[in-house]
């Protein structure tokens, strides 16, 4: 990967055109994960890209390459999500008859994906981060440009919302 990030640094648009290939379909599923809408994922996609293009020469090889992109993907799909009317928000991807993420097997998962979008991003874009994408905590700091407890909270509280939401039968014996 540095090598790759070297050539595009020196204006390599092959290797760019490689590293495209090899992200786009993750970057797009996270980016539909944080957003809940496919078409505003595919534009704030668009735009990382060309992003990372352009700014490419800041990036610093000699830290991790995945959090650097990762928080452009995350900042631009809040952007995005800015723009967007507060009813746009609501439009979940379709996740049954997309063909790229059918391979993935989300069928069975359809309940947590619901659940997990269910969640207000303070929560929710964490746990995409963490349990989607694979970033430490201290990555996902890094890339929300948040403190490293502020991550730990806001996963631990994402964490115990799920809990709630998909075991409401624990919930109601506690009650009782």
């Amino acid at each position: 990967m540095k090598e790759l990030i070297r050539n595009i640094q020196a204006g390599d648009k092959d290797s760019f055109r490689e590293f495209y290939e090899a992200y786009a379909d993750y970057a797009i599923r996270t980016a539909s994960a944080i957003t809940r809408n496919r078409e505003i994922a595919k534009d704030a996609v668009q735009e990382t890209f060309i992003r990372v293009y352009r700014q490419i020469s800041s990036y610093n090889p000699e830290l991790p390459f995945e959090p650097w992109f990762y928080r452009i993907l995350t900042n631009e799909c809040l952007r995005f999500l800015k723009k967007e009317s507060p009813l746009s928000m609501f439009e979940l991807p379709d996740l049954e008859n997309d063909p790229s993420l059918a391979e993935e097997s989300f069928d069975h998962l359809s309940d947590l994906y619901d659940t997990i979008q269910s969640l207000d991003d303070i929560h929710r874009i964490p746990i995409i981060l963490k349990y989607v994408r694979g970033f430490t905590e201290k990555e996902i700091a890094d890339i929300l440009e948040l403190n490293h407890n502020t991550v730990k909270s806001r996963l631990f509280k994402g964490r115990k919302r799920l809990k709630e939401q998909l075991d409401p039968i624990d919930k109601e014996d506690e009650l009782q």
